[in-house]
């Protein structure tokens, strides 16, 4: 119960202030990670990017946080694809802190900001 009151407030207080920019929504499981950017006035998906894609599981190491990393950076190359650059970090129900930091901060450090 707690963590679906925490991504309720946590996606209100977002969209309440967000009129202008992107959201970029993050599920993760216990073995996986999945990102995309959504675009709230339209309710569809802009650019996602996951570590279940072809490419990405090529690429994968057996750490988590490295699968994050790979996540962050190709997603980042599908949104400025697109010319996103700006986006609002939506956590959903997880704590910023181990693979979702990780992400986000990976997607900081390639220029995107949150």
């Amino acid at each position: 119960m707690k963590k679906n009151k925490r991504k309720l407030r946590t996606r209100s207080k977002i969209k309440r202030v967000n009129k202008n920019r992107l959201r970029l929504s993050i599920f993760r499981s216990s073995k996986n990670i999945y990102a995309q950017i959504i675009d709230d006035n339209i309710s569809k998906t802009v650019v996602s990017a996951s570590s279940k894609d072809k490419d990405i599981k090529k690429e994968t190491k057996s750490k988590k946080g490295d699968m994050s990393k790979i996540v962050a950076k190709n997603l980042f190359k599908k949104a400025a694809a697109k010319k996103i650059n700006s986006v609002y970090f939506d956590r959903g129900k997880y704590r910023y802190h181990g693979r979702i930091k990780i992400l986000a901060e990976t997607l900081r450090g390639e220029g995107m900001k949150l």
